[in-house]
């Protein structure tokens, strides 16, 4: 009873912060900062769906508690099964709604909600590794689309033989960063090559990296720290694209980071996409401090921040994918590289979910 006791006491607590959130969102003054705006906003998210689930478990214990007190009095035989079964059932549902509950109050990772900037490059193999970051990235389109997320190409470099040396996208939608985020890591694939004539089965990489993009609040760049170049875009695009100066490189000179975008026709809009990238990566500097600190207690997870790590194993002769963190094996290989991964990701967000209860110690 205790433990109904200090929930039901949080989610009172709870309420009274939402509905102290809920008229701040509507202040004038609090709307004219945008910082504290977004902010709050999020806030009142967060608050919405831990209480729904609060109102549930609150009205479990009521059943409970009403139940047993109707049994003292009710005679009639089927009024009586009646409210047995309705006790029965809200006692069942307790303990699930305690695990939720406890769950959703945990600090959520503030980055979650944000879109994200997805960076794939092929790593040892030489062309077929190009090929499987080309198939990489059509597999988190895919997946993407049916999310109903949006992605865009800010840069790539194609490979000799076809696919990429290096992609990278952005990726807009509801909580795009606390999904994607387990993807970072080396992904290694084991399948005969397209050049191999012999039918011998090659092991080839490449490596993710998703980044959570930052709002343009969250990190300040100075012009002056920034020395801008323009050259002419390469690739398909038409003659507009290739013999004008639209494409745009960003150099940010305290830190080095050197990011450039040449997909638009015209050079403020690939200025405007490359400085989002650069405030994404100068913030992401910070962002794997806090990784890096946690590492040591989620040792499954991606979300360490090592991204030099093999996560995960696509075995095209065996049809199986294997993600190292969890040893998961699934054997829908076909289907996982056309956008189904969606099992795989749940998987992880279960571990990493169970990982934070015990950092909380609820």
């Amino acid at each position: 009873m205790a433990e109904q006791i200090s929930i039901v006491d949080k989610i009172s607590v709870l309420h009274a912060r939402f509905e102290e959130v809920s008229l701040l969102i509507t202040d004038p003054d609090v709307i004219a900062d945008r910082k504290r705006f977004e902010k709050l906003t999020r806030e009142y998210k967060e608050l919405e769906r831990i209480l729904a689930k609060g109102d549930e478990y609150t009205l479990a214990v009521k059943t409970i508690e009403e139940g047993r007190e109707m049994l003292q009095t009710e005679s009639d035989p089927d009024m009586v099964a009646l409210i047995k079964e309705e006790i029965a059932a809200a006692q069942d549902a307790l303990p699930v709604l305690e695990d939720e509950i406890k769950l959703l109050l945990v600090p959520a990772d503030p980055e979650d909600a944000k879109n994200a900037i997805v960076e794939i490059r092929a790593g040892t193999g030489g062309d077929e590794a190009a090929l499987f970051a080309a198939d990489l990235y059509k597999m988190y389109v895919k997946y993407c689309e049916s999310k109903g997320w949006r992605t865009e190409v800010t840069g790539m470099n194609e490979g000799t033989l076809g696919g990429f040396k290096e992609i990278v996208f952005t990726v807009t939608g509801a909580d795009v960063y606390g999904t994607l985020k387990y993807e970072s890591g080396v992904h290694r694939v084991q399948r005969v090559p397209q050049t191999e004539t012999q039918g011998r089965v090659h092991t080839s990489a490449a490596t993710v990296a998703v980044l959570p993009e930052a709002d343009e609040f969250d990190v300040e760049v100075k012009e002056s720290d920034i020395r801008i170049d323009t050259f002419c875009s390469s690739g398909a695009g038409g003659q507009s694209v290739n013999t004008t100066y639209s494409a745009v490189r960003l150099v940010h000179i305290p830190t080095g980071i050197v990011v450039q975008s040449q997909d638009e026709r015209s050079q403020l809009k690939n200025k405007a996409k490359a400085l989002a990238e650069l405030r994404t990566r100068i913030y992401n500097l910070e962002h794997q401090k806090y990784l890096d600190e946690i590492a040591g207690k989620r040792k499954t997870m991606v979300s360490t921040g090592d991204r030099s790590a093999k996560i995960r194993t696509y075995n095209y002769p065996q049809g199986r994918i294997t993600d190292h963190r969890i040893n998961l094996t699934m054997y829908n290989l076909s289907a996982f590289m056309g956008g189904e991964i969606q099992e795989m990701l749940d998987a992880l967000i279960v571990a990493e979910n169970t990982e934070r209860l015990k950092e909380a110690e609820l």
